[in-house]
């Protein structure tokens, strides 16, 4: 949603139906990742409910908040954690799940690791892999 928003001119962000005319052209871009394709799948039937919260300024979050009432799976969309350039202290603040996830992502598995130091260290340890994807 940000991304639309970042495409238009601010004279438009207030016209729904430049608002929708900006999510079809966002999302008629073919250099999309297939969750953001996913995200385009489920918002495209309901452009207009999107539109107008959207034009009134509300902040993409919240927008999200807001149409999962009618349709939950846009927010259920989970995009990958973003881990270069991330330290030691902000890996600590994730959560075990995440890190797993992480992993995950990298093509990893962490036999053994039970403990929460533990992962934080396999995947400060993997972390060369992160770029190869």
């Amino acid at each position: 949603m940000q991304d639309v928003r970042d495409s238009m001119a601010k004279a438009d962000i207030s016209k729904k139906d430049k608002v929708e005319a900006a999510i079809g052209a966002v999302c008629a871009n073919e250099k999309l990742s297939s969750r953001e394709k996913k995200v385009c799948y489920y918002i495209d039937p309901i452009k207009r409910s999107v539109a107008q919260p959207f034009s009134t300024g509300i902040p993409a979050e919240r927008v999200c908040k807001r149409i999962n009432q009618s349709n939950p799976e846009i927010c259920t969309v989970k995009f990958p954690i973003k881990t270069e350039k991330m330290e030691k202290k902000d890996l600590t603040k994730l959560r075990v799940k995440q890190l797993k996830s992480i992993l995950g992502d990298r093509g990893v598995e962490c036999k053994g690791c039970i403990e929460k130091e533990e992962f934080i260290k396999k995947v400060e340890d993997t972390a060369h892999l992160d770029s190869e994807f």
